[in-house]
């Protein structure tokens, strides 16, 4: 069984999302989030990808770094 610690391009790729840098950079660049807006409510998600997150940091699984970086990151756009 192989191991892999995820990653925010992991991440992406668990979403369905493009993973290569550039597209992630992209995607945070063009999906600024309001403080007001939780990650997990955010209007571009599918419902899919919302129930992801969402559980992912419920359990505090091992996705729950990797979600939280995405989350800060969105945050932090200006």
């Amino acid at each position: 069984m192989e191991l892999t610690t995820p990653t925010l391009a992991t991440l992406f790729e668990q979403l369905g999302l493009d993973a290569d840098e550039q597209s992630i950079d992209a995607f945070i660049e063009a999906h600024p989030l309001p403080d007001d807006v939780k990650l997990i409510d955010a209007d571009f998600w599918s419902p899919q990808q919302a129930r992801f997150l969402k559980e992912e940091l419920r359990v505090d699984a091992e996705w729950a770094p990797i979600v939280d970086e995405l989350n800060q990151r969105l945050h932090d756009q200006k």
